[in-house]
């Protein structure tokens, strides 16, 4: 294993959500390197946690590819606006939808809105997340606890149910696990424990959903530099974050939006039940 080395300036955000803009540097959201060829054209994609970090850079991506974009959030409007921006500059619509994916009204309410707005849902991207590091599980609250599987995992529930009616002639819909699901963190207990739910929900329901000719599919980064890991760990933690992977530094939201590219277009039109591992060259089975 690589040993950690500081590979950015030491940083803390006091509160989560963190927040985008107030980061260095800046993650790369693909703005500028990354051409489109159409695979997404007059598609309507709903990301949930799409304001900032992966979220951020799929909404980017699928833009490029001829996607409107509807944007779940929960209060970083700052960098919900950046996301709209970046996506109308490239010739598409965008929608902001601000509020607690945790709640099966609100849910309810934003896929409609997109219906209503956008005209069609084509895929769900389920990709907002929160994760509240504990030195052991006797520090983990009920509160804490709950609110975790809430946004992570039950919010999927959530969304996907509302989503079904709303997809015709098929349909996408690709979650956010994480490489924790795969090789546990001592200190995510509960974060890791939904991401291990979040692969056998994606597995289970593309089983499920096959007959009507729905792809579910997964994708599992390692660690990314997203609003997320300043907002989570201690400065001198961050100053290090990702440089034990074998490529030696954390991955780009770019470098991981591009699976999901990918598992929303025909280029995988036979692939679901599966789940991508961008998480520099830790290898995990499954």
């Amino acid at each position: 294993m690589p040993k950690e080395k500081k590979i950015r300036p030491p940083q803390h955000q006091r509160k989560q959500p963190g927040r985008q803009h107030k980061m260095r540097p800046q993650p790369r959201s693909g703005v500028r390197d990354y051409a489109g060829y159409g695979k997404l054209r007059d598609k309507v994609a709903l990301i949930t946690g799409g304001d900032s970090g992966i979220g951020r850079a799929v909404a980017v991506l699928f833009a490029k590819e001829g996607a409107d974009i509807a944007v779940v959030y929960f209060n970083e409007h700052r960098d919900a606006r950046e996301t709209k921006r970046l996506v109308e500059a490239e010739g598409r619509k965008c929608l902001l939808l601000a509020g607690d994916v945790g709640c099966e009204k609100f849910c309810k309410d934003a896929v409609q809105r997109t219906s209503q707005e956008l005209g069609r849902i084509n895929i769900l991207v389920n990709n907002a997340a929160e994760q509240r590091p504990q030195e052991s599980i006797t520090r983990i609250t009920e509160k804490q606890l709950e609110r975790t599987f809430r946004t992570n995992i039950f919010s999927m529930f959530f969304m996907t149910k509302a989503v079904m009616r709303h997809f015709r002639n098929g349909g996408n819909i690709i979650n956010t696990a994480s490489v924790t699901a795969y090789q546990g963190s001592p200190q995510l207990l509960d974060y890791s424990s939904t991401k291990g739910a979040i692969v056998a929900f994606t597995r289970s329901l593309s089983q499920a959903l096959a007959v009507r000719k729905i792809r579910v599919n997964a994708v599992a980064p390692g660690p990314i530099w997203t609003p997320l890991i300043p907002s989570t760990f201690p400065a001198n933690e961050v100053a290090t974050f990702g440089s034990d992977t074998p490529l030696g530094r954390a991955g780009e939201p770019e470098e991981v939006a591009t699976c999901f590219v990918f598992l929303a277009s025909e280029d995988s039109s036979y692939i679901t039940g599966q789940v991508l591992h961008p998480n520099g060259g830790r290898v995990v089975n499954g």
